[in-house]
Order: C-alpha cells, then structure tokens, then sequence
C-alpha cells in the first residue's frame, strides 16, 4: 500500500468531494481515508449520527475519532468514546492520550478515575449508563458519543446497557454507533433515526486488506476456494474435496497439489500415526511447532492461533517451549524484557512465582505467548503490546481476542471449527468465523491477510466454505427491564412515561416496529403539549380549568343540537349542566382576561393534540407490549415490597427504599437493596463483607462443585450467609408469582478465598484455596469491589463505613495492578 503524504491524501480527500474540515482530518492519518470512512465523516460534519457497520479491521474508529476531531474544535464541547470492556478502554484512553495530551483526556470504567471532567472521556458503556440516570454534571456540553461495538447489544448478559443508553442521551447529543458488519444493519438504523432522529446508516463490506482462506492438510496450504473460478463463485477447491472422499490409494499425492508456495518441503514424514482399521491411511495433523515453521517459512508470521479453551492456549505455548523454537533475535530479546520488567514493577516480588512469572517472561522472549481470560490482566497487557510492536510473533488466544483488541496478524489459525459453550460442543457460526478470521491482515503492512484452518477428519469443505463466504450475522436485541431501571425511569417521567420509554426499545422495536413509531408520536406530542400550554398562560388564573369549561360547555351545546330526540330527561338534566358551566365560565378569573381568546386559540390546540396523544397511547396498549408487560409485572413485584407507592392522585412515586435501589446496579440489585433495608449485614466485618458480595457476584463454571458449609469462612458469615439465601428463595418465589423468570442462587464456592483475601494472606494460599488462575480471581475481585462500592454509598454509615473497608482490604497487591 502506498504510503502517501498529508499532501497527497488531502488532495484524495477532495477529489473524494470531502468537504475541508473531512479532508483536513484525512490529511493527518496515516492511510487515505476509504468512502465510507469519508461519507461517516461527512455525515458528522452535516450534524448527523451515523451508523458505521464496516468488518474487523476496516477503519470503523477513525469515524468515532473524528467526531472528537469536531468536538474539540469548539472549546465547550464535550466527547464520551465508550467501549464494551475495560481492555478496550484502557487501550482507546492511550491512543487518545497520545494525540490530545493528557490534560484533555479522561479515563473512566468503575475502578479507574483519571481525569473524569476531561473534554475527551472513555468509558465503559455501564458507567455511561450510570451517569445519564444519576444526570451527572459531566454531562453538559455533550456534543459527541461514540459507542465502539455496538454490536454488543445483542449480549444477553449486559446488552440492555447499550439500548439504556441510546434512548436516554439528550437529544442534542449526535450518536456514532460502531458495528461489526450485521444483516441487519438498515433494521437497527431506522430504530437508531427513530428514537435517536437523523441517522445515517453506513455500510461497507470490503476490508481494506484482501484476505486469502486456507486450508491445511498436514504440510500443505491448500487455498479453500478455487481462483479459477473466480472471486464471484467461490467455488470449493476440488483438491480439498477429493481428500474429503478419498477412501484409499495414495494419500501423499491427493495433498501434494497444493500451492508451491506454501508447501512444507521434505520435513513431512509419511505414514507418520499408522493406518486405520481395513487399510485407509489417516491424514495426521502436523504438530503445533511444524505448523509455525511452515508459516514462517512461508512468510505468514506473525500469526493468532484461536484454541477455544484456556487450558489449551497454556498447553500449546508448552509444546512450543519445548520443541526448542525461537522466532526473535538477541536484540528483540533484550527489547522484550525491558519492555516486560518495566510493565510489571510494581507486582510484589513474592507473588512473581505464584504467577509464573518466571516461564512467562522466557516464553515472551522467544516470540510466544498465550492470551485468555484466565491470565492477570498485567500480563495480557504485555502480551498485546509485543505483538503490536511485533516482538511476539505466535500468540495462542481464546476466542475474546477477536472482540475489539488492536491485535492484527498477518495470519490467523483455527485449529477447529467446534467450541464449548457450556452444554455441549457446537459448530462456530458465520459470525464468529468472520470475527475471528478478521484479525488477519495489518493495514499498511500486508498486501493481504491469510485464515488458515486445520485438516480434520470430520471437515467438509462445503461447510468450511460456507463459514467464510457468510461474513454478517443478525444483530438481535436482548433488552429486558429490570428493577434498578424501573425505579430510575419512574423517579425521572412517572410510570407512564417510563412505559413508553420502554416501548422504544429496540427489543419492541423487532417484535413490533410500528410501536416504535407511536411511541415516538406520543413523545412530540408531550413536547408540543408543554409549549401550548405554556403559551395558553394567564396572569388571571388557570387558563387549563378555563379552557376544559369552555371545552365541555361546548361540545355539549353541540350535542344538545344534534341529538334532537333524546328524551325530555335527558335534554333537561344538559340544559342544567349548560347553565352550571355558563356560571362557572362567566365567574372564572379568566373570563375577564383582554387576551382571552388569544389564549383559548392555544387550548383548543392543546385539547386536539391530548386527543391525539390518547388515541395513541390507545394504540401502543392494543398492540403486543412485550416488554412493557415485563416492566409492569416489575413494578408490582416493587409495590409489594414497598419500594413503590401510589399517592392520593394516583401517581406512582417512590418510597426510601426505591430511592435506595436507584443507585444499586447488577443482576441481584434486588436482593442486595432488600438485605440492605432488612439490615441483614450490620454485624460483619470487612473481610465477612467482602466475602459476602463475593457470593452475590460469583457466577460458577457449570461443571463446578459447590463448596460445602464447612469450607466458608466462620463466626457471622454463616449466619449472614444462610439468611441471605433464605431471602433470596421468598424473592425468587415471589417472582415466579409475578411470571418473571427470577434469579440464580446464590454462589459461595469463592467465599473462603475472597476471604482470606481481604484478611491479608499471601496470593499463592488464596490461589490455591480458590481453585482458579489469577485473572479469574482478579476479574471477580473487581466485580466484588464494585458491588461494595455500590454499598457503601447507599448503606447505613456503620455498614458504609465497613463497606469501605472491605473494598481497600480487596483491591491490594494484584487486584490493585492497573496499568493504563
């Protein structure tokens, strides 16, 4: 790729008909921006939110960086980029920090704070969510959001965040949502124009570096789609299919037609794993070390081996180990272990062996390396900036690499096409290959990437094939209401409102698009119903009462016209109310008023448009209000509990308790507002606490034995404890009666090693009585500290106060590592 001048690419930009502030923008990056790149610049410019659906590694972000671009352009503007992960959070703050400055940037994602009132913040989505309901001060001046991922809305676990808060952004603030390339792109952008208003949708489907599909059979790289049938076929490579119905003869020749190119030469060894039963030779996978040879020898390194298993990851980079293979000089070696020691000082020296720091480090300097959820998140910190700076040439990644991390290679490796999702193993989908394979190919450095998969016995091409050529998955809601969003949509706009809000959503959206749209008629029309009634004002009395007297007083003159022959009793018993609301009329203070009529020309137009807005809620009611039924059985599930209450006109209003529960946030913000206002805490102690919150927070593997009562921490955990799960069973029974789906139990399998955590014991101890490897430990740590966060800004001073403690005795020696 051609690596132009400011020059040459501002003048690309203009030819591109980019208007000067775009081309400006383009001029200062490092590739000639690509249409859609422009085009969502473009729309920005024009005072639109866009929509980007691009692949992985196309250059989405650059549109998400140009509304910053513009946002800092006038000194009292403000712009939020958020990222679904923390990880990505970190990463986004630093790239930005090295083009604004430290001062203009800010860091926020739960327990990092730097910098908070910057003009230019990241954040997690969550926090952001956090803000809009508690209408942070930091929110003024809001010009731009950037929602990296948007895609993750279709998360089942935190997706509701995401729909939370596009709908309630100020509508003075432009949304940038980022996708990865979906089926439904136009779908969810004309949700996004319809709660959010101008929305340009943009979609490209072409990546910015073309990428080569392999297969690999033992020692050869067989292209999986045949080139001379052209790109718009994608026809299967016939070779592949002949090795798939291959039932005898010589197997060594069906694999010997691949490419030149990518052929292992001599270092195979034939009928290496013997013959299956009745004579049909096997085709043995290479080993993982073989592999590597053949990519370097190839040119395809660095390369991203997905293993959809952590333990798997751990145990490839072994074999790697001890095959002998280096991929780096004495130089790079010397280079990685700066880097490494100067990432890692501040990890206390005893805890450097319980970590395997050890082997890490080693393996680091011979260009391997393994990235998972499993590992502490300083060392997946390291891992990615070496394979950026390509010093790390292999890395062996669980699949939540693909979500967002810059990690580009050159290649990318699937050793199968089959993961476990918990249940059982299943095939990936088209998405997910799409996800994965979308890592090969770094923009400005390669002229094309390359998606290497392996060989098995089970593989059909045809499927193989189907995979890659797919390259969209539907987008999907999976919003739901929940308790802490009920108390926080009532307490801003009262419970009707808070109904239609939810009947905004893009869940509602999906099952019935028309909702949507009357959702937002009704929306303008309370606009406009505040302005008329405004403008209706009379220094005299109440213009309303004024205007629904004379209202009334006339429509039943007219039917008193039209229905002639109603009955004597009936035509007295109007004329009665005629003459009562004559007098009343005539008594009003406004009746007198010299701009009398100026002002009922305004209540008449008040009147019609409240009609209107009626027969409109009428019509969302008669409609299939999925969520909305969902909301209303929350609400009285609330009611019952006594965290609603209904005043004297009716309104739903809500009660200490509820205003409690507005700053509660998670999955058991109901059980954890309820143990709080039965004081169910009171008598524990720091490490008891922390404990305690574990138990809230800890989601089990499934194939995870529950620890016995005999292995929680003693004295008033356990009472605490038993009461809590007592607690839990009445809330759950109570919403199984309500027809919601109620909760999980509670999880203490990690409750004695959180606790001796928070006591102060030594890692290595704390490991072992957890069972798990350090950057699970530190990741449900973190969700710990921040449900004590939570307590100890709504709880009673004596439990705030120990709440407080609890969450310094947690975040110590590893858990307290943040390196952004």
């Amino acid at each position: 790729m051609t690596d132009l001048s400011p020059a040459d690419r501002y003048a690309r930009a203009r030819e591109a008909r980019a208007s000067p502030v775009t081309a400006a923008f383009a001029a200062s990056q490092r590739f000639e921006l690509d249409p859609f790149q422009i085009a969502g610049c473009e729309a920005l410019e024009a005072g639109r939110s866009v929509l980007v659906a691009a692949p992985t590694g196309a250059g989405k972000t650059i549109v998400g960086e140009f509304a910053i671009h513009l946002a800092m352009q006038t000194p009292a503007d403000k712009a939020f980029y958020t990222t679904p992960m923390k990880a990505l959070s970190n990463q986004k703050f630093r790239e930005l920090v090295d083009v604004y400055g430290p001062d203009d940037v800010g860091l926020l994602t739960g327990d990092t704070n730097i910098n908070g009132n910057a003009r230019i913040v990241v954040m997690t989505t969550e926090v952001l969510r956090n803000m809009l309901y508690a209408d942070s001060p930091a929110l003024r001046g809001l010009r731009f959001v950037v929602m990296d991922e948007v895609h993750y809305l279709a998360d089942r676990f935190r997706g509701a965040v995401w729909e939370e808060v596009i709908i309630h952004l100020p509508q003075s603030v432009h949304l940038v949502s980022l996708s990865a390339t979906v089926s439904n792109a136009e779908e969810f952008g004309d949700w996004l124009d319809t709660v959010r208003g101008d929305t340009e949708v943009i979609v490209s489907e072409t990546r910015p570096v073309p990428l080569e599909q392999h297969v690999l059979v033992r020692g050869d790289l067989l292209p999986l789609f045949d080139d001379r049938a052209g790109a718009a076929a994608a026809q299967v490579n016939q070779e592949l299919m002949r090795i798939r119905s291959f039932k005898g003869g010589n197997v060594e020749r069906a694999t010997n037609r691949g490419r030149d190119g990518y052929r292992s030469g001599g270092g195979r060894r034939p009928g290496r794993g013997g013959h299956r039963p009745g004579g049909i030779p096997r085709l043995e996978r290479i080993d993982r070390p073989e592999v590597i040879q053949l990519l370097g020898r190839a040119n395809l390194l660095p390369a991203i081996f997905f293993i959809f298993s952590r333990a798997g990851c751990d145990a490839a980079v072994q074999q790697v180990r001890r095959s002998g293979i280096r991929l780096t000089t004495t130089e790079e070696r010397v280079e990685i272990r700066r880097i490494v020691e100067q990432r890692t000082r501040t990890l206390l020296d005893e805890d450097l062996a319980v970590l395997g720091y050890w082997e890490w480090r080693e393996n680091l300097e011979r260009g391997v390396a393994a990235h998972h959820a499993g590992l502490l998140p300083a060392f997946k910190e390291v891992v990615e900036e070496l394979f950026q700076r390509k010093l790390v040439r292999v890395v062996f990644a669980t699949e939540t690499l693909a979500l967002g991390i810059n990690m580009p290679a050159r290649t990318v490796v699937l050793e199968k096409l089959e993961k476990f999702n918990g249940e059982a193993r299943v095939a990936i989908t088209s998405g997910e290959y799409t996800q994965l394979t979308g890592r090969a190919g770094r923009r400005g450095i390669d002229v094309e990437g390359h998606a290497v998969v392996q060989w098995t016995e089970a593989m059909d091409p045809q499927a193989v094939a189907a995979l890659a050529s797919r390259r969209t998955y539907p987008l999907n809601s999976s919003f739901r209401p929940t308790y802490n969003m009920a108390v926080n949509l009532i307490d801003q706009f009262g419970r009707p409102r808070a109904r239609e809000i939810l009947e905004s959503s893009f869940a509602q959206f999906q099952a019935d698009r028309a909702v949507v749209g009357l959702a937002r008629q009704v929306k303008d029309a309370e606009e406009s119903l505040d302005g008329y009634k405004n403008a209706m004002q009379c220094d005299r009395g109440d213009f309303a009462g004024y205007a629904s007297i004379r209202r009334e007083l006339s429509d039943l003159e007219k039917l008193n016209r039209k229905d002639a022959n109603a009955s004597r009793q009936t035509r007295d018993a109007r004329q009665k109310r005629i003459q009562d609301l004559r007098r009343r009329m005539q008594r009003h203070a406004c009746h007198t008023c010299p701009d009398r009529e100026h002002h009922a020309r305004w209540g008449e137009r008040y009147w019609k448009l409240s009609r209107t807005a009626e027969r409109l809620r009428q019509q969302i009611e008669s409609r299939t209000g999925t969520v909305a039924r969902i909301f209303d059985r929350i609400v009285r599930v609330l009611e019952s509990l006594d965290y609603l209450s209904v005043d004297e006109a009716g309104a739903v209003q809500l009660t200490a308790a509820g205003r409690t529960m507005r700053r509660i946030y998670g999955e058991r913000d109901l059980l954890v507002a309820e143990s709080l206002r039965q004081r169910l805490w009171d008598e524990l102690d720091a490490a008891s606490l922390a404990s305690l919150a574990c138990c809230l927070v800890y989601e089990p593997r499934r194939d995870e034995a529950g620890a016995g009562e005999r292995d929680h921490p003693r004295g008033k955990f356990r009472a605490a404890l038993a009461q809590t799960q007592d607690l839990w069973q009445q809330l759950d029974d109570l919403e199984r009666e309500a027809r919601l789906p109620g909760s999980a139990p509670l999880a203490p399998g990690l409750a004695q090693a959180m606790y001796s955590w928070a006591r102060g014991l030594p890692l290595d101890r704390v490991l072992r009585e957890a069972d798990m490897a350090a950057g699970d430990f530190v990741r449900w740590a973190k969700q710990t500290i921040d449900l004590l966060d939570q307590i100890s800004l709504v709880a009673e001073p004596q439990l705030a106060a120990t709440a407080r403690r609890a969450l310094d005795a947690v975040r110590r020696g590893i858990v307290a590592y943040a390196a952004v």
